[in-house]
């Protein structure tokens, strides 16, 4: 692998480090805003998904020798203090909460798919499109979560 390809592999590595690491925070947050056990439970699960795979993404940066992401990126933290005051403003119901949780699963699929466009090696494409999968996975599943809430209300 050229040092180019080499860079470019990191690089993309790297971005879906932070893009984990904000699933992980995001969720977290909204762990500790809902009220439902049920939701709570999901939120938290998701979160330890989301360390993980930021876990796994770091080892292969590491083993291609270079310096992994080791933080959530600065989109990530401005959207979860947006969370935090729309939470506040409507007194975190359970559509809000959902809102922008499939708010954040939107990003996570846009940064995958904009990932696998990119000429990776194989065993990176591997790990990046399963990974993608269970992105798709859980926004479909906040996702009817939220229709669910909306229609409750």
């Amino acid at each position: 692998m050229s040092n180019q390809s080499l860079d470019k592999t990191i690089s993309v590595l790297n971005d879906l480090i932070e893009t984990s690491k904000d699933g992980e925070a995001g969720f977290r947050t909204c762990a500790e805003d809902v009220k439902n056990a049920e939701l709570k439970t999901l939120f938290t699960s998701r979160a330890r998904e989301c360390a993980t795979a930021a876990e796994e993404l770091q080892a292969m940066v590491l083993g291609f020798g270079g310096t992994p992401e080791n933080d959530t990126s600065v989109a990530g933290d401005l959207h979860r203090r947006w969370v935090d005051l729309k939470s506040l403003v409507s007194g975190k119901d359970e559509e809000s909460i959902l809102n922008e949780c499939e708010r954040g699963e939107d990003v996570a699929k846009k940064r995958y798919a904009e990932a696998l466009k990119n000429e990776l090696p194989l065993n990176v494409r591997e790990l990046v499109q399963r990974q993608y999968e269970g992105v798709l996975r859980n926004h479909d599943q906040i996702k009817a979560l939220r229709n669910t809430a909306r229609a409750r209300s």
